[in-house]
């Protein structure tokens, strides 16, 4: 609940900063500044995380588990500060913000007390806490969109109203963008206080555990890496891309506005995820367990075209949620959603390795995928522009979708219905492409939008009828 939900509730302040930062290059750097920020969390946290999961369940004593890793990463972090503010200048103009060092000091604190509040976390969840664990997350998503809002709108209509109030005083309008990462910076002071009740242990470092866990946790480093790279190198790649006179910072906001668009698929994927993986670890040693894991695979697929036709056909609505100047992009949303599409079915076929402990090949998998996404985006950014990033994202999933389907196919082989795959998937882009060559900018046809749901929708109902039949009735 608090990912799912927390990750639509955040969703929120996208349409909500499209009309704040009426400049596009201001959301853009936001953008910009958050894609460094996830790829920097992968980094610091080293995989610990998951390698506190494992030995904290192996070893006697958890408290030391818990103790090194917390220690570890309080030393990593530490040093993460230190070198953000040796070297704010450098950064501040990496990240095309030259002057505005206090952004790059708020957010690199963030980052190390979002760092250090990942094990806390990893603890409730390994106590089998979920109410505190959803509770505490609330909250943080909570104070962060309070701040927002009483920082971007609230304060500034009470200054309005009351010119020569104490705000009139204290707040600067200049700071703009800050606010944000202010608010965020709010909200992670917030949440590792409340996480303290969980680090009240005996502090003690075994340098022989934390070799061992570091040797198990690197895999996870590399994976989460390329993971980071799939998904959020084309925000870092496409201000760095574009020449000056295309004004790269505004063409990102635009993009990444329009990326985030595809959050209703993408929420699918994440809540499919969530329960997917528990059950096929609880379910490998049944008889019947590949038969049930290939009709899970025909209805992720099924429902997430429903989806993928219904947003993509329906996507001149959606995008009015954001302000008209952010609106340019609207073509890469069915890019990018097919691209979330392909990341769930790459994340079912994906079991054969995690049921095999050969998890290796995921490692090969990630690095041969960042490998396409970065070579698409260097290669075509300067050509096609954000469009080279929607079809980077899509391309790096469809090719990893198809080399792990192989894989699987020599080491865990599952019976797949890849004709109504193909059929499914072959039906979908195709009612796509009739809504796409008849639709004109700026009059949509939602009419035919509605037939050619209702007909694909009618289709896959009288195409799986019986099994539906028998489904319902067991």
């Amino acid at each position: 609940m608090p990912s799912i939900i927390g990750r639509f509730l955040n969703w929120w302040l996208n349409p909500y900063w499209t009309y704040i930062f009426i400049n596009q290059a201001e959301l853009g750097s936001i953008i910009n500044v958050y894609a460094y920020v996830a790829f920097l969390f992968v980094v610091l946290t080293y995989g610990l995380e998951t390698g506190f999961f494992r030995f904290a369940a192996k070893e006697q004593n958890s408290d030391k588990v818990f103790s090194t890793s917390m220690i570890s990463l309080l030393f990593t972090s530490f040093s993460f500060v230190l070198l953000v503010l040796v070297f704010r200048d450098n950064i501040s103009s990496l990240l095309e913000m030259s002057g505005r060092t206090d952004f790059i000091i708020i957010m690199g604190i963030t980052v190390a007390l979002d760092v250090l509040s990942s094990i806390p976390f990893a603890k409730l969840r390994l106590q089998h806490r979920p109410l505190r664990f959803a509770y505490i997350k609330f909250i943080n998503i909570g104070v962060n969109i309070a701040f927002n809002l009483i920082f971007l709108s609230l304060i500034p209509l009470l200054i309005k109203h009351f010119p020569n109030g104490i705000f009139s005083k204290i707040y600067d309008p200049t700071f703009g963008i800050g606010y944000v990462f202010l608010s965020n910076l709010i909200s992670s002071v917030i949440t590792l206080l409340l996480l303290f009740p969980e680090m009240k242990v005996k502090y003690q470092f075994d340098s022989g555990l934390w070799k061992r866990m570091i040797s198990y946790s690197f895999p996870i480093l590399i994976v989460g890496i390329t993971g980071m790279i799939n998904q959020n190198v084309d925000k870092i790649l496409l201000p760095k891309m574009l020449p000056d006179s295309m004004e790269p910072m505004k063409q990102l906001g635009i993009y990444g506005t329009a990326f985030k668009m595809a959050v209703l698929l993408n929420m699918f994927v994440q809540a499919f995820r969530f329960a997917f993986e528990p059950f096929f670890f609880s379910q490998k040693e049944g008889k019947e367990s590949k038969t049930m894991y290939a009709i899970i695979m025909k209805y992720f697929v099924i429902f997430g075209l429903v989806i993928f036709l219904f947003m993509s056909t329906f996507i001149d609505l959606f995008i009015k949620i954001n302000a008209a100047q952010y609106r340019d992009a609207v073509g890469i949303v069915p890019i990018v959603m097919m691209a979330n599409f392909f990341m769930g079915i790459y994340f079912t076929l994906s079991l054969w390795y995690k049921l095999t402990d050969m998890t290796k090949y995921g490692a090969y998998q990630g690095i041969l995928g960042s490998v396409v996404t970065i070579l698409i985006n260097v290669l075509l950014i300067p050509v096609i522009g954000y469009y080279a990033c929607a079809i980077a994202i899509l391309a790096c999933f469809v090719v990893m979708t198809v080399v792990s389907y192989f894989g699987g196919e020599k080491h865990y082989p599952i019976n797949y219905d890849l004709k109504s795959f193909f059929f499914y998937l072959g039906m979908s882009v195709l009612f796509f492409g009739i809504y796409w060559l008849f639709r004109k900018e700026g009059s949509p046809k939602y009419w035919l939008a509605f037939v050619i749901n209702a007909a694909f929708f009618l289709i896959v109902f009288f195409k799986e009828k019986k099994e539906f039949l028998i489904l319902f009735k067991n």
